[in-house]
């Protein structure tokens, strides 16, 4: 299960006008993110190189595909609410909480950020349609190769069961999405991962919408500009998604 709802995005292109697509050879260029649209579209078009990516998350923007006119075009949301959960606001289960007693689980970081992300991809069920395309999952890719994008892996003897990735800037982290293949285990390496991330001094987790799945975890709504506002204060932090690892280089 995904932090953000590709259908959300997807009834959103009903109000976007093509023509008003830019080059994805320019430098990044977004509009105010007042400007977006009810749903949360802003811009339709762009390219996913990781200047665009990152200035998008400074900005309180993340990419988005959604179809107009039965084709697939990259767009780019500022939605109003948005979604957060607080790094010690998630509901546990005490089913979950046993399983973490018990250590039902394993979990190492940034070990196996590609097959998480290929998780996360993967089809589930009639929901075929997943907004993960190739061309994300590159662009994630080549952020984590820079630094920024992170991931959390959850093992149970020995196998891939779970793992959720996301990117960070300064105190933010931007969740992504999250996969399971065992019960419970996405759930306990996102309850595992909001514990590093209070410990690492993050202090805005994002999951960009709220729906009934993201509610059960706890997440919440904020208006835009509380969001704006809490996301200016994380960007200004010094913090580093593992302790020794290499520093962020620069993406221009």
């Amino acid at each position: 299960m995904g932090f953000g709802a590709a259908g959300q995005a997807n009834r959103a292109a009903a109000g976007v006008i093509l023509n008003g697509m830019h080059n994805a050879r320019a430098k990044p260029q977004f509009p105010p993110v007042e400007a977006a649209g009810p749903d949360g579209v802003l811009l339709v078009g762009g390219s996913l190189a990781p200047d665009w990516m990152l200035e998008a998350y400074r900005r309180g923007i993340f990419p988005m595909p959604i179809r107009v006119e039965r084709r697939r075009h990259n767009a780019w949301l500022s939605p109003d609410p948005r979604g957060v959960l607080e790094l010690d606001g998630m509901h546990i289960s005490r089913r979950l909480a046993r399983r973490l007693v018990r250590h039902e689980f394993q979990f190492t970081f940034d070990r196996s950020f590609a097959a998480v992300v290929e998780g996360c991809a993967a089809p589930r069920g009639r929901d075929d349609d997943c907004w993960l395309t190739v061309a994300l999952q590159n662009a994630y890719l080549a952020l984590h190769e820079l630094g920024y994008a992170h991931s959390i892996e959850v093992w149970k003897n020995g196998q891939l069961v779970g793992g959720v990735f996301g990117v960070a800037v300064g105190g933010l982290f931007a969740g992504e999405s999250m996969f399971h293949r065992a019960t419970d285990a996405s759930k306990a390496g996102l309850a595992v991962l909001l514990a590093h991330l209070r410990r690492q001094g993050y202090t805005l987790f994002d999951v960009q919408w709220t729906n009934a799945h993201t509610r059960s975890l706890g997440a919440i709504d904020l208006p835009r500009a509380e969001y704006l506002s809490r996301l200016a204060a994380a960007l200004a932090q010094d913090v580093e998604f593992l302790p020794g690892a290499r520093r962020p280089v620069s993406a221009d």
